[in-house]
């Protein structure tokens, strides 16, 4: 993607596709289709276009009811949530097609957020490995399975900058930043869509959530959000407009407000900004009954709801069925015109079109092909690599990592031998069943040359409220019928015995995700006396974590000899994560979201604005912006990964230091591998002006490139800069570039750069 169309001004600019230009030859015949159709199409027919319904799922498959299947033969569904499987799809897309009066398809939707059935690491893992190339993959082979078990439409990607850990839907997307998360989000609905929506193993995407969902205040799911303009048009759209460049085929609006209006109900945000500014040719959809629920916020009845979801551009309603039992009536009143449930159902008929369901509505959906292409060992191997590269490495003194493959471990924690966990949060139509553990990936890996010893340790969750809360919700957590202390005396009897202890550790899957916000980010409270009890024997720790945010690990960087930051790692996960362990991988991820020291320094990120007094690190002055109590510093920066080689960086070189108007800059790097094991590293460009109209972040990362290296071997980075890299959002909201000095700044993270300074010049 060109950075100028990326980050190309937004206000009061129409994009080409909302021009009357001339329709292509494709459009015209998909036009005299659709036309056609429509022109047969009763009110209430056009209505039910309008509706996706939803059915019950269980590890054996959706569960169809009859109302269900009576909606689909009354034309009271546009699309299906929840079904897959060639046998239900075949079997509801039968009833639509051959039992209606029109025989329109029906789409079906389903959560393939980081994989189908081969799960691959969770959303933020999988940007931690800063490769859009790798990334797109994933989402490729996700398509290929989806659509082989009868899925069209997948509700992915989630493209929410998030700058609050303790917001659960974190493990979603791609972090805090907006040029990485526009990046991933272009390369996720490539992989998806494809090059043509028609081939039967396209995947429609579903950008979600619109918009700043990732903003909620306090962190807590659904809630509140309260923006200034310009901070949206700067950081947080443009994830968003990347996705929709790309050429997504639909948009989900989320469930927050933005400063008083329920998104799903703002038509500047659906109309103005999406489709007139942005140029969006696709259908938007509801989040899970988001236009009922607008009358919790305030906005009136169910009537009203729907009225105001349609008027602000929502084109399907989702399983709360408002259109359905409401727009009839408001369409026969005359207080919504039908030209608005027209222009609603052209857009989903247009989707359908695209996606070829009238020219094959099973798409080639077969048991057959679900057997050859769905977690074949092809797909598993790509989910091993992505496992392997999305895990970072925080800390390694000694260097203690990677273990021999002999002597004695103790593998401690409950995640240790756990596979239901490791798929993470949204793990669609996973089997934990097939997940490889850590200890049966330690035993593949190392094989018998190396003695483990395996101790539980501790329970996921002792607090019995927050595991009655979590089965609930339908998690499955094992208690050990042991009390916490006979458990903790065995793990620690068993480390005693060992060379090198390897404690697993972290959060439970649902203890990330959706409706999973946290106010404590540090390990469980059993989980950490057992650790505590590790370190206390004197053995070396190697802590390995599962997550699905960033969390408090202070007093675990203190003591732990080495930490490695595995998420959750998907179906391949053990397999991965012992591939690093023993040095078969050499770690390579570099965190997309910064580690605070304490849940107080919250939102906490790397490209923050200045202050007029801000903290220069002398503790005896009293009157800067800073913490009593502990440093501003995060724990662990954005862009901060280690590696079992080190990478040295030379000094930052330019082509000029002065420049005028749409002159090309030249910044390069000297990188060199200083250790002795081949590595790779991720090189970061950084941006920032001293000195402009308005206050600008301390810097903004604006490129990157991965290198390999051979040790010893030295290789020259070099990236291009033109006036777009410098553009911002001015007071105005006009997207442009001011005259002055600018800090070029190249390193291994946002907190470690060398820099050179360079003036630009507009021409008079």
């Amino acid at each position: 993607m060109k950075r100028t169309r990326l980050f190309a001004p937004l206000i009061g600019t129409l994009l080409a596709g909302c021009l009357q230009a001339k329709p292509l030859a494709g459009d015209v015949k998909m036009n005299a289709f659709i036309d056609g159709l429509m022109n047969r199409m009763t009110l209430e027919e056009k209505i039910g276009q309008l509706n996706l319904l939803s059915v019950g799922f269980t590890a054996t498959g959706p569960q169809l009811n009859q109302d269900v299947e009576s909606q689909i033969k009354h034309g009271l569904a546009g699309g299906v949530f929840n079904v897959y499987r060639p046998a239900a799809v075949r079997k509801l897309q039968s009833l639509a097609v051959h039992q209606t009066r029109l025989g329109i398809p029906l789409l079906f939707g389903f959560d393939v957020i980081h994989g189908y059935k081969t799960i691959f690491p969770v959303p933020l893992a999988l940007s931690c490995t800063w490769s859009p190339a790798a990334i797109e993959r994933s989402a490729r082979v996700a398509a290929d399975e989806a659509t082989a078990d009868g899925v069209n439409w997948t509700f992915s990607s989630m493209v929410d900058l998030c700058r609050d850990p303790r917001w659960g839907r974190i493990v979603e997307g791609a972090g805090e930043d907006p040029y990485l998360g526009a990046r991933i989000a272009s390369a996720m609905v490539r992989g998806y869509q494809g090059e043509d929506l028609s081939r039967s193993n396209a995947l429609l995407a579903c950008v979600k959530h619109f918009a700043l969902y990732g903003a909620v205040e306090a962190g807590r799911d659904y809630n509140t959000v309260d923006m200034s303009r310009h901070r949206m048009y700067q950081y947080y759209l443009p994830p968003y407009r990347a996705a929709v460049e790309a050429g997504a085929g639909s948009v989900m609006t989320s469930f927050n407000d933005i400063n008083g209006l329920p998104a799903t109900g703002d038509h500047w945000l659906v109309t103005d900004v999406l489709r007139k500014q942005w140029g969006f040719q696709g259908f938007v959809v509801s989040d899970y009954e988001a236009i009922s629920e607008m009358t919790a916020w305030g906005m009136g009845d169910l009537s009203k709801d729907a009225e105001l979801a349609l008027r602000a551009g929502v084109d399907m309603d989702m399983v709360s069925e408002a259109y359905l039992k409401c727009l009839p009536e408001l369409v026969s009143r005359g207080e919504i015109p039908v030209s608005l449930v027209n222009q609603a159902c052209r857009r989903i008929l247009e989707a359908k079109y695209k996606l070829g369901l009238f020219s094959d509505p099973y798409r080639g959906c077969t048991e057959e092909r679900a057997r050859a292409e769905i977690l074949t060992p092809q797909n598993r191997r790509v989910a091993r690599e992505l496992a392997e590269q999305s895990c970072v490495l925080l800390k390694n003194d000694g260097p203690l990592l990677p273990l021999k493959k002999s002597g004695i471990i103790a593998l401690v924690g409950p995640l240790a031998e756990d596979q239901s966990n490791l798929l993470g949060s949204w793990r669609a139509g996973g089997d934990w069943r097939l997940a490889v553990s850590v200890a049966a990936g330690i035993s593949n890996v190392a094989g018998a040359t190396v003695s483990v010893l395996h101790a539980q340790g501790a329970n996921l969750i002792d607090d019995p409220a927050l595991r009655a809360t979590l089965r609930a919700f339908g998690e499955y957590l094992p208690v050990d019928r042991r009390s916490p202390q006979e458990t903790l005396k065995q793990a620690v009897a068993v480390a005693k015995r060992a060379d090198v202890v390897v404690a697993v550790l972290g959060e439970s899957a649902g203890m990330s995700g959706e409706a999973a916000s946290r106010s404590r980010l540090g390990l469980p409270q059993g989980q950490e006396n057992l650790l505590r009890a590790l370190v206390k024997t004197g053995k070396p720790v190697v802590l390995v974590l599962m997550n699905g945010r960033p969390l408090t690990l202070t007093w675990e960087a203190a003591h732990c000899g080495a930490i490695l930051e595995t998420w959750f790692g998907g179906t391949e996960a053990g397999n991965a994560i012992a591939d690093v362990l023993f040095g078969d991988y050499n770690p390579s991820g570099k965190l997309t979201a910064t580690f605070p020291r304490d849940v107080g320094q919250i939102p906490i990120y790397y490209n923050h604005q200045n202050t007029g007094r801000p903290y220069r690190n002398d503790p005896g002055f009293k009157y800067v912006s800073r913490y009593l109590d502990v440093s501003n510093d995060p724990l662990y920066p954005f862009g901060y990964g280690l590696s079992y080689t080190t990478f040295a960086f030379g000094g930052v070189q330019l082509s000029r230091t002065n420049l005028t108007a749409d002159e090309t800059l030249l910044a390069s790097v000297g990188v060199t591998n200083t250790g002795q094991r081949a590595g790779s590293e991720t090189v970061q460009l950084y941006l920032s002006q001293p000195e402009a109209g308005m206050a600008r972040g301390v810097e903004d990362l604006r490129g990157f490139q991965k290198v390999y290296l051979q040790p010893g071997e030295t290789k020259t980075v070099t990236f291009r800069i033109t006036p777009d890299d410098l553009k911002f959002y001015n007071e105005n909201l006009q997207y442009d570039w001011e005259p002055g000095e600018f800090i070029i700044r190249i390193g291994d993270n946002s907190s470690q750069v060398k820099s050179a300074s360079v003036r630009w010049q507009k021409r008079i």
